[in-house]
């Protein structure tokens, strides 16, 4: 899967894309008919939830899947996203085979 990585307000170092990739590389197991991902991380002002948001865009053939997270690490943030996808995904499977 082709995946996107894009860091607003700051540079992401190289563990965080690595670690953001390896992520991608299994939710691509489980989305098998993906085409492509994109991925915003974001810092934001607000301290009290977490100031880090994560935003993954799932390319399907038919319609995108889009998941958005805050937390207070963009590790955690990703991990709740991709989550997020793995739920959105098996619910479209379950639809399909209705």
């Amino acid at each position: 899967m082709n995946v996107q990585i894009q860091s607003v307000k700051f540079d992401a170092d190289k563990r965080l894309i690595e670690f953001v990739e390896a992520k991608m590389a299994k939710l691509d197991r489980f989305a098998d008919r993906s085409t492509g991902a994109e991925v915003i991380l974001k810092l934001d002002k607000d301290h009290e939830k977490g100031n880090k948001f994560a935003t993954i865009t799932l390319r399907m053939p038919g319609e995108d899947m889009v998941a958005t997270e805050q937390a207070k690490t963009f590790e955690e943030a990703v991990d709740e996203a991709i989550d997020a996808l793995k739920r959105q995904v098996d619910k479209a499977k379950g639809k399909a085979e209705k």
